[in-house]
């Protein structure tokens, strides 16, 4: 403390600072039960027998009869005696409207300690309202007591105005106890701009200050960080003699936040010799700080000093530090403590060993169990077992854990090895407990050791341990998981009828998700018609995943009688699994049946998402049946839907393959406004430059190429390709060649028919230079068609009208000679 020894007293005492009179202020202000005559005793058991039984009538004819006999103390008695601050609150709304009877200070403090109590912050305020309003007079130490209970829930600003209004209204005088009260409630706060006006009154009034006084203020220097004015304030206080427990845990504290660890120890070290002790619970708060900031010298220096001022530490505190030294490696500190806490007869908790097997290594664990004293009591041995078979389990040491675990049975000693068998101290049955098959036969199936597993858990019974639920649902999760479906129901039977144990959802859906892995609708739907039984819901992963295998293996018809069943079991599906069936029925070209599927879906009640409309809707426009499919997305919008950039690729995609370009692109105008993912992708201007080529509005086209670059949208081969035959179509093979030439510097393929397509329109122009060199672009990227391909005819027309005309048919011949026509196509010259 020598840092603070010329620092000046407060700046607000000093001019008051020779007319102190110290002396220690006496009144407390507590309530105190006001004693009540035996019939008035009589009188406060009615009125609570009444008011605490159901249904109550607050006018009942009892209450009548008993109000014309209330008095103050008959209601602060029945107050204090209600446990539920809502039965408080209407009795004394009830007193309240009693004719002849008012409420005094005494049985308003009753209430607000109720209601403080239980922190109803909007009914205190409506309290202080009815104090002030009703004009209830009030003794110093009453309204002292008011504050404190508003202070208690941090109504901080309340309680300095109910004071003000007290004082102006005449209601009360205050005197320093009251101020005391004020300052108190104020300390829990920021407010020191309040605190210090409030302070500057006392002293002007000439009130002797106390250590109730600046207790307070000691307090909110302290929270705030001003600890220049904290000091000042606690070296007052040590010259006047008023520093004790809670002033000096107040400033330790806060110089613990602010790391001072040096300056803590001084202060102990001065207030132990003023014979003031720190407390314990001041010693564990300063401990777990410490620790929290890894000044784990400070904290074990603290520990030691309270076990020298004869403070015994709990299991927690131990828990602290020991994990704060394993967190920074210094396991050696870590295990001498928890052998020290041992010795001094405090038995770990599993909590604590779990944490040391997260940090020690096997031989420090081994240290552990190796120290065991004879004589320990077979649940701190079995504890201590468990610790290193999850320890061993960790660390991916199976198989030692379950020959240890078999060790400590004594059923198997031959497949115990000489180190182990010399660790287990202790063998025999109640020294394993279910505990400890759940961690081997867990790590087991974590190895996929199943059958191991399996084997373990048939040898529960030889030491007397009953399986749990979740050693049944990890076992047959296992089983399921490794299609072992028979073991996992013989399991589950077992579960039932020799464990007395019900199977949870998790249980049955294991086995349900088997049966659904396996493509078995029938076992499925039998699994789902005895989950119904138990009130147990088949998990929708595994029944889309079944609809999806099902569909995926061309067996949509099978898939769409599953969800039927599902359906009259009680169950409905998801509506990815309804998506997935309508996809399958799409794909195999039944879409009356899918949309039959759709609306069956939404008569159960089920709201189909955009992912199902754009299925349907894709569906419908690929059999060119644009304008169902366009009723359906009217639907969709109206359902308050938002389509996707897919629902609108679909759409234009319809209305292209109709040949109604023009309704195409007014849904281009509004798929940016409206869609779901943002504006038109590279699908959009693929599908539209096709149609505006095959609608003969090959400018429209390049104008939409120019639009989609402009957009930032990159073409993809498909795209070029629909330029590409479509300018060919058109009679425009120049502008053709061009973007052939591009999408090949692209490093992109063409396939066959943009070629054709080049090729045709080339030599309609008599182009046949350009024609041939074309034809060998073609050659060299190995593009050219098989005798079965529908565009081998036409390959054969223009190789034909190239041989029979002069300027080309040479080259042809060389290209024959050199066999770089196949032999279907080198016969065109016979």
């Amino acid at each position: 403390m020598r840092r603070y020894t010329h620092i000046f007293r407060l700046w607000f005492y000093e001019e008051c600072s020779d007319a102190l009179r110290l002396r220690r202020f006496i009144c407390t202000g507590d309530q105190v039960s006001p004693s009540v005559s035996s019939d008035s005793e009589q009188l406060v058991s009615n009125i609570v027998s009444i008011f605490t039984k159901k249904p109550f009538h607050r006018d009942s004819l009892e209450l009548r009869n008993l109000a014309p006999a209330l008095t103050t103390k008959v209601v602060e008695s029945v107050l204090n005696r209600f446990k539920s601050w809502k039965i408080a609150h209407e009795f004394f709304d009830w007193a309240s409207s009693q004719s002849g009877y008012m409420h005094n200070c005494y049985t308003i403090n009753a209430l607000a300690a109720v209601l403080s109590g239980a922190r109803r912050n909007a009914e205190m305020k409506t309290l202080s309202s009815y104090l002030v309003n009703s004009r209830c007079p009030m003794t110093p130490g009453a309204l002292g007591f008011f504050i404190r209970c508003l202070g208690n829930v941090g109504m901080v600003e309340e309680a300095d105005a109910v004071l003000n209004q007290a004082k102006d209204l005449g209601l009360c005088i205050p005197n320093k106890y009251t101020y005391n009260c004020l300052l108190q409630a104020i300390s829990r706060s920021n407010k020191v701009e309040i605190l210090e006006m409030r302070l500057k009154e006392m002293t002007d009034f000439g009130w002797e200050l106390d250590k109730f006084t600046l207790t307070p203020v000691l307090q909110m220097y302290c929270n705030l960080g001003r600890m220049k004015c904290a000091m000042r304030v606690f070296e007052i206080m040590g010259d006047q003699d008023w520093l004790d427990v809670h002033s000096l845990s107040i400033m330790v504290l806060r110089l613990s936040k602010l790391c001072l660890t040096d300056e803590v120890f001084e202060l102990i070290q001065k207030m132990e010799s003023r014979n003031i002790r720190v407390n314990e619970q001041t010693f564990c708060i300063l401990i777990h700080g410490f620790v929290k900031e890894s000044k784990l010298d400070a904290a074990l220096e603290l520990f030691d000093k309270m076990k020298r001022s004869g403070f015994t530490p709990e299991i927690s505190l131990y828990d602290t530090i020991i994990e704060g030294l394993c967190k920074k490696g210094q396991l050696k500190r870590a295990l001498d403590l928890y052998l020290e806490m041992r010795e001094s007869g405090i038995s770990p908790d599993s909590k604590l060993l779990i944490k040391l097997s997260n940090f020690f290594s096997e031989e420090q664990m081994i240290q552990l169990l190796e120290e065991l004293p004879e004589g320990m009591d077979t649940k701190t041995v079995t504890l201590y077992y468990n610790l290193l078979l999850t320890f061993y389990i960790k660390a991916g040491l199976t198989d030692k854990a379950h020959i240890m675990l078999r060790g400590i049975m004594g059923s198997d000693s031959n497949s115990c090895d000489t180190a182990m068998d010399s660790l287990i101290k202790f063998k025999g049955a109640g020294f394993v407990s279910t505990a400890s098959f759940n961690i081997v036969i867990s790590g087991l199936i974590q190895k996929g050791e199943v059958d191991s597993a399996v084997g373990l858990f048939l040898d529960m019974g030889q030491v007397h341990c009953r399986p749990t639920v979740e050693i049944y649902n990890n076992l047959i999760e296992a089983l399921c998981n490794s299609n072992k479906l028979d073991v996992a129901k013989d399991l589950l039977r077992e579960m039932e009828a020799t464990s007395g144990l019900s199977p949870t959802q998790f249980t049955h859906n294991c086995i349900f998700g088997c049966l659904c892995r396996r493509e078995d609708t029938i076992g499925a739907i039998d699994m789902v018609k005895v989950m119904r039984v138990y009130v147990h819901e088949p998990w929708i992963k595994h029944s889309s995943d079944l609809v999806k295998r099902l569909c995926n293996k061309g067996r949509v018809t099978e898939a769409c009688s599953f969800l039927a069943d599902l359906v009259e079991e009680g169950f409905v599906p998801d509506i990815v699994a309804y998506s997935t069936a309508m996809r399958g029925l799409i794909q195999t070209h039944k879409i009356d049946q899918a949309m039959e599927l759709f609306r069956d879906l939404q008569a159960q009640g089920c709201h189909p998402d955009v992912v199902a409309y754009n299925i349907l809707i894709s569906g419908l426009c690929k059999a060119k049946r644009v304008s169902e499919a366009d009723k359906l997305f009217e639907e969709m919008l109206e359902g308050g839907l938002f389509p996707s950039v897919v629902t609108y690729n679909s759409m234009i995609d319809g209305w292209c393959q109709i040949g109604d370009v023009d309704r195409a692109l007014l849904c281009l105008s509004k798929i940016s406004r409206k869609a779901q993912e943002g504006g038109p992708d590279v699908i959009t201007y693929t599908t539209l430059i096709d149609g505006l080529c095959n609608a003969g509005k090959p400018d429209e086209a390049l104008t939409m190429w120019d639009e989609m670059k402009r957009q930032g949208c990159v073409p993809h081969s498909i795209t070029f390709m629909a330029m590409i035959k479509g300018l060919s179509k058109s009679g425009r093979p120049e502008e053709a060649r061009s973007y052939l030439k591009e999408m090949l510097r692209e490093g992109m393929k063409p396939q066959i028919y943009v070629y054709v397509a080049l090729l045709e329109a080339l030599i309609s122009e008599q182009k046949l230079d350009e024609t041939f060199q074309v034809l060998r672009e073609m050659l060299e990227i190995g593009s050219f068609p098989e005798l079965k391909d529908k565009w081998h005819v036409a390959l054969r027309d223009v190789l034909a009208k190239l041989v029979q005309d002069e300027r080309t048919s040479s080259s042809i011949r060389a290209l024959v000679a050199e066999g770089h026509l196949g032999p279907h196509l080198s016969d065109t010259d016979r």
